[in-house]
């Protein structure tokens, strides 16, 4: 098996959290730099992480507001 980027590693710890029900439909996740603290990283780390949700259809992003989980996460 190849070696794994931290950035999908952090993606697949964020999508079992949200499917173990840590972070349900509708809530906000962590802020960037309470992520970035959480699982010492640099920003552009957590948000290729982010990417990979947000392409997943996991989360949705509202600029200034945060990054949300969608009601229909991964549907």
């Amino acid at each position: 098996m190849p070696p794994r980027y931290r950035y999908e590693e952090i993606a697949d710890d964020l999508q079992q959290r949200i499917k173990a029900g840590e972070f349900p439909p509708g809530s906000r996740l962590p802020s960037r730099r309470e992520m970035i603290a959480r699982y010492e990283v640099t920003e552009p780390v957590i948000d290729r992480a982010m990417q990979i949700l947000r392409i997943k259809e996991i989360t949705e992003t509202l600029p200034g507001v945060g990054v949300f989980v969608r009601d229909d996460p991964g549907a």
